[in-house]
């Protein structure tokens, strides 16, 4: 007998949907009054916290999608299946805000539909624009197969199975272009970027920290899902994951270096000013620690270990985009401040109070956290089979 459909609502689900209600308030009015009355934003600081944060930071956030992809399906590390399924939902419902927030920064919101039709094969943001719409759609239709396992219909079916293939390579593909091209759009802000952050090679330092924080986040994601929902967490799972986001950290720290040698700035790292300070606390506390953390066995192969130096890398990619988009201009253009305005903040918690609710929706009415699914699949139907089935992602 097919599962109902589940979602219920305790008081911490309530608040969340409250905060979404208010954030849809929001919106329509940004939508009606413009940019001018619901933003801080002004010429001098055209970007703010939903492209620095809700943007850039909810991109990056949901790299677990295309990072776990790589790992699972291209260098066959079927171990890790048991965490692909959950790392594509994240990953979808993220970009999905990030669109949304995309929609809000719009001046004139009525021409999103342009950049459809009007092809400017020069502009960086034309192909971030368009990646990121091409992602946003591979992912409804790679989670369309997940979809159709709990809404059954077989014509769909039919047409779907076949075409997960090329979804699958189209889906890391294409985030490894727009990841590294949020990254080129900083290169023409050469006089204006703190020399710490500017470099030519930020699109790599982006898509490389993009791809070093999927492993870091799947494993908050599943321990936390784990704690929710009473199951046991995928520490063997993990425990393997740190070794990928160890070695990816060394290397962002090495280029890191010899970027700034290169460039000749490494001495504005300690010249004591406020954005040097800045910046030591993002290598010194979110890269360096992560990595003494993740070669101490004692550390990574303990739970807390784990979880405390994923958090310590999640947190820092997250420092890194707010001290590119707002440390690094902080004194670029004389007498020019920002900081949120209410509305902002309100939108962003509620798009962010979204993103929580529908995980949670999704992963309680359909087969995300597959190996216990499995298991339970196997008692109810008395088959004996054992814990460690293996299930088709």
């Amino acid at each position: 007998m097919q599962k109902k459909w589940t979602f219920k609502l305790t008081p911490f689900r309530k608040v969340l949907l409250a905060l979404v209600g208010i954030a849809v308030l929001v919106a329509l009015y940004r939508l009606l009054v413009g940019l001018g009355p619901t933003t801080n934003l002004s010429d001098e600081w055209p970007w703010g916290l939903w492209i620095g944060f809700d943007l850039l930071c909810g991109i990056a956030l949901a790299g677990g999608g295309f990072s776990t992809a790589l790992i699972v399906h291209v260098l066959h590390k079927d171990k890790y299946l048991p965490i692909a399924r959950a790392a594509l939902l994240t990953s979808l419902i993220g970009y999905i805000i990030s669109m949304v927030s995309l929609l809000m920064d719009i001046g004139r919101w009525t021409n999103f539909w342009r950049p459809f039709f009007y092809w400017g094969f020069h502009s960086v943001l034309f192909e971030v624009f368009w990646c990121i719409s091409l992602y946003t759609t591979v992912q409804v239709l790679e989670f369309g197969d997940i979809f159709l396992e709990r809404v059954k219909i077989l014509p769909l079916k039919k047409i779907l199975k076949p075409a997960l293939i090329p979804l699958t390579i189209l889906g890391i593909v294409l985030p490894s272009l727009h990841q590294s091209s949020l990254g080129s759009l900083f290169i023409v802000t050469v006089d204006r970027l703190y020399p710490l952050w500017w470099s030519m090679l930020i699109p790599f330092f982006f898509v490389w920290s993009a791809f070093f924080l999927g492993p870091a986040m799947v494993t908050i994601e599943g321990t936390l899902a784990a704690k929710a929902y009473n199951r046991k967490p995928e520490l063997p799972v993990f425990q393997s994951l740190t070794k990928v986001t160890m070695w990816m950290l060394i290397v962002y720290l090495i280029v890191k270096i010899f970027d700034l040698n290169y460039r000749g700035v490494t001495d504005m790292a300690f010249n004591g000013s406020f954005e040097s300070n800045m910046f030591l606390i993002e290598m010194i506390a979110f890269v360096i620690v992560p990595i003494i953390m993740y070669a101490i066995p004692a550390i990574r192969t303990k739970l807390w270990g784990v979880v405390t130096a994923s958090v310590l890398v999640v947190v820092g990619v997250v420092f890194n985009r707010m001290n590119v988009v707002f440390t690094g201009y902080a004194n670029s253009v004389p007498g020019a401040s920002y900081f949120p305005s209410i509305f902002e903040w309100m939108l962003t918690i509620g798009m962010w109070s979204g993103l929580i609710l529908a995980y949670l929706f999704v992963v309680e009415n359909f087969p995300i956290l597959v190996t216990e699914e499995a298991e339970d699949e196997a008692i109810a139907a008395g088959a004996g089979m054992a814990a460690g089935k293996s299930v088709e992602a």
